[in-house]
């Protein structure tokens, strides 16, 4: 056998190499997208799920709070916090009578009697 048939068997043994391994390359690539897009539909399912659960979660936290807001005297609130308060020698004072509507209402007036105070400068500015 001759060099040069010697190198173009050589060169045939090589290419047939090559192939095999493109194939398998190839279905190797194929396979990893098909887990690719199996995760990417698993952590989709997940996201969807877990956002749903966030939802009856936040909804149901918020109906819990508001029928314990609701079911709890307000009296034996103040009560418990005064006790706690004495116990560990803390002032709560007159903290407890600042409802939200008393402290809205506050607010309001505020926000009135600087409104009415800028209304007096600009008459006097404009006087």
């Amino acid at each position: 056998m001759s060099g040069l048939e010697y190198s173009l068997v050589q060169l045939k043994l090589t290419t047939r190499q090559l192939q095999l391994q493109s194939k398998k390359c190839v279905k190797e690539e194929g396979l990893e997208k098909t887990k690719l897009k199996k995760i990417s539909m698993v952590m989709d399912t997940f996201e969807s799920q877990f956002e749903d659960l966030d939802v009856q979660t936040k909804y149901m936290e918020n109906t819990m709070g508001n029928q314990s807001a609701l079911s709890t005297p307000q009296d034996e609130v103040d009560t418990l916090m005064h006790q706690v308060a004495d116990q560990h020698g803390l002032e709560i004072g007159d903290s407890l009578q600042a409802t939200p509507d008393t402290m809205l209402a506050q607010a309001k007036e505020a926000e009135a009697k600087e409104q009415d105070d800028l209304s007096e400068r600009l008459r006097a500015l404009r006087g």
